[in-house]
């Protein structure tokens, strides 16, 4: 207990840090998703209004589909743009100060959301929502590089995990300032919208006082005395000789090179397999059916039987459990490592979507299996965010360098709003097609992903950048090894004969 205390008041500046980085972070993702169900009503309510004033007569019904499909889809654009920029703007401004422009274009953001009632303007909100997606596109690759880059090796995949607990966080959040009780009442919704813009500025003005990453300053800038002093603010005043010569190794490999471009990262042979390991991870959260639950729940409750009154508060226990799991993976991330967590949380997901799948097809029979499909609802997601939620942002970051790992969140986060996009529009039809049996798609595809995971992923649990690329390399050049090791067993042999 006392070491525990003493290693709080120690790494205290660092553990504000990731309070900062989190609430300016994935928390603003999180409630972006989760804020605009509860504003649908009062968004279309306006566009009604607006249109009446504007022409003299009422919207149709396929124009209000159609331009509230726009303001949630444009999202999605921004943050498929925000995410293709992110890459030159980190090499170019680094991360602490594209945070910080970042959060700029949040406050724009919420202005124009926060005033588009008084000004009667729908306009206000399509272009607020673009710009909110621009700054979560590029929000989705910066925070959980910044975490990794502050941590110290034995921390780093507790602080990588703390993105996913701010996103959960986030989630929560906006269910619970969205109930009608709150800010999701029609005359206080526009507050609701901007209420982003103050976790934005909270950064803004805190960000400031706190180092650039050590690794930034020592690979980027050269600035050896720079990093040492970043670490000691960050980590407190005791030995960092460890972490500082392993970014010194770090850095004597890359000297005389430049960060790496998205192709690059692509072609390069040394990278095959992390590459490899990036996409089956995207891959793997899309097809994993957490998104369709995201964007859905509300559906999938209606499924499962409950009443439409009672699944905004069923949605907000989904949420809190998520959150709770969340926690429980940062502190246990360290001591299983993040390989344990990504297959076995995979095969528990798959497991309890087919045990979901069982209990819907049976609800006709059965008077209480619809609370069976909740249960079993509240275990998938705390399954994801126990394991795979955590994992994944942590492995992302320690399987690249800090030459490529840029370019590889920008293929991450363009890929996954390409996806996001696709499972939104594709789910509906596939549950109308499917039905319950929509969610043995997403089964099969956790299995295999578990089984790929397990065979081919080295453990990264306390090994440094450096340590991880050689095991690696393992993979990447498996053929040479093998033939270096052959002619070498001959050269042997051809002495032994001489002898």
């Amino acid at each position: 207990m006392g070491s525990s205390f003493r290693d709080l008041l120690q790494y205290r500046r660092f553990f504000q840090l990731i309070l900062v980085l989190g609430i300016g972070g994935s928390f603003q993702i999180g409630f972006q998703l989760s804020m605009i169900t509860y504003t649908s009503v009062h968004v279309k309510a306006l566009l009604n209004e607006t249109w009446l004033a504007r022409s003299g007569l009422p919207l149709p019904t396929e124009t209000l589909t159609l331009l509230w499909s726009f303001i949630v889809s444009i999202y999605g654009l921004g943050g498929f743009l925000g995410s293709m920029a992110s890459g030159y703007l980190t090499q170019r401004y680094g991360k602490k100060k594209c945070l910080l422009g970042n959060n700029v274009v949040m406050l724009m953001s919420a202005f124009l959301m926060g005033f588009s009632k008084m000004a009667s303007s729908f306009e206000m909100i399509l272009a607020g929502r673009f710009l909110c997606g621009i700054s979560a596109g590029l929000c989705i690759p910066l925070h959980p590089q910044y975490l990794g880059e502050i941590s110290p090796k034995k921390l780093r995949g507790f602080t990588s995990s703390t993105a996913s607990v701010f996103w959960s966080l986030g989630k929560a959040f906006g269910q619970i300032l969205g109930q009608r009780e709150l800010l999701g009442s029609a005359s206080l919704w526009p507050l609701l919208m901007a209420f982003s813009g103050f976790t934005a500025a909270i950064q803004l003005l805190t960000l400031p006082f706190f180092p650039e990453s050590p690794p930034h300053l020592l690979l980027h800038k050269g600035d050896e005395q720079g990093c040492l002093k970043a670490m000691k603010i960050l980590w407190g005043e005791g030995h960092h000789q460890a972490e500082l010569e392993d970014l010194r190794k770090e850095l004597a490999t890359l000297k005389g090179t430049r960060s790496s471009s998205v192709w690059e990262v692509v072609k390069d042979p040394s990278l095959r397999w992390q590459v490899y390991t990036l996409l089956l991870l995207v891959i793997t959260m899309q097809l994993s059916g957490i998104n369709a639950i995201y964007f859905y729940t509300f559906e999938v409750l209606q499924t499962a039987g409950f009443d439409k009154d009672h699944i905004p508060y069923l949605s907000l226990g989904v949420s809190l459990c998520e959150l709770l799991a969340a926690v429980m993976c940062s502190f246990i991330i360290e001591r299983s490592g993040r390989k344990k967590l990504l297959w076995g949380g995979y095969w528990l997901m798959a497991t309890v979507l087919a045990m979901v799948t069982l209990t819907l097809s049976l609800q006709r029979w059965v008077p209480w299996m619809p609370y069976c499909s909740l249960a079993l609802l509240f275990c998938f997601v705390m399954c994801f965010a126990m394991g795979p939620a955590g994992a994944t942002v942590s492995v992302r970051m320690e399987i690249f360098d800090q030459s490529s790992r840029s370019s590889a969140f920008v293929i991450n986060g363009t890929l996954n709003w390409i996806g996001m996009f696709v499972i939104g529009m594709a789910f509906p039809f596939v549950v109308e097609s499917l039905r319950q049996f929509s969610f043995l798609i997403f089964m099969v595809a956790l299995y295999t992903s578990g089984l790929l995971i397990y065979l081919f992923l080295p453990e990264t649990k306390n090994k440094s950048i450096l340590e991880i690329r050689e095991e690696f390399e393992k993979l990447n050049f498996k053929k040479k090894q093998v033939l270096v090791l052959e002619r070498n067993v001959t050269e042997e042999r051809a002495f032994c004969t001489k002898l």
